[in-house]
């Protein structure tokens, strides 16, 4: 099982981190400031780092560049600090991503996932789903749709492959919106039509079936 440190010193985000990497089937340590992260760091075997740059005692970037100073781990900095000098700082240390707050939790696992196939394998590597004439990259977050690009939101893009991903299973609003919007938007499950709504008109295929009362769900393909 791979193991994923946890450097972030909001008590609430880094609860929330853990509970949904252990879901996602991670080991999790968590450390509140760069010290601490350190400590952990030394005193344990881990595959990745998953850190903040706002912390006590050492911040983010020191932490960042003490560790890679004796290691390659991959290292995806999640952060307040979206300004481009911030990123490009991140990225002069050698980090693997930079993802802003607010995020979504759904793309920032497959973002975790992403990076640790390439960590193990060495190289770039491109996850397909493909369904009917739709190809999704999982990694990309790109679509194509009878190998013509398909312009959709991270969201959008999200809702969809949920939907394939679970052919033949009727998804229901509540729990699209506890996946898809998780913290970032609580209550109205009509958040959801609307963006089914805005993907059935970028899409040319029918794809996606109501099923009245329920939810949504896409045909099995056999």
């Amino acid at each position: 099982m791979k193991r994923i440190l946890v450097v972030e010193d909001d008590p609430d985000i880094q609860e929330m981190l853990c509970a949904y990497l252990h879901d996602a089937g991670y080991e999790t340590g968590a450390a509140g400031d760069g010290i601490a992260a350190l400590d952990l760091f030394h005193g344990g075997t881990w595959n990745l780092v998953l850190l903040d740059v706002l912390l006590p005692k050492v911040d983010g970037y020191g932490v960042c560049e003490l560790i890679r100073r004796e290691s390659s781990i991959p290292i995806i900095m999640l952060t307040a600090l979206d300004a481009e000098e911030n990123q490009l700082k991140g990225f002069d240390l050698n980090i693997d991503d930079y993802v802003t707050k607010p995020f979504s939790m759904p793309i920032l696992l497959r973002k975790i996932a992403a990076v640790l196939r390439r960590a193990g394998s060495g190289e770039e590597e491109t996850s397909l789903l493909v369904y009917r004439e739709l190809t999704l990259d999982l990694d990309a977050y790109q679509v194509t749709e009878g190998g013509c690009p398909i312009d959709l939101t991270s969201r959008e893009f999200e809702l969809l492959r949920e939907l394939l991903q679970n052919q033949g299973r009727v998804l229901t609003r509540s729990v699209l919106l506890g996946k898809l919007w998780n913290y970032d938007f609580l209550g109205d499950e009509r958040i959801v039509d609307s963006h089914i709504k805005n993907l059935r008109k970028k899409l040319r295929g029918d794809y996606i079936e109501t099923v009245r009362g329920v939810g949504y769900r896409v045909e099995k393909v056999h």
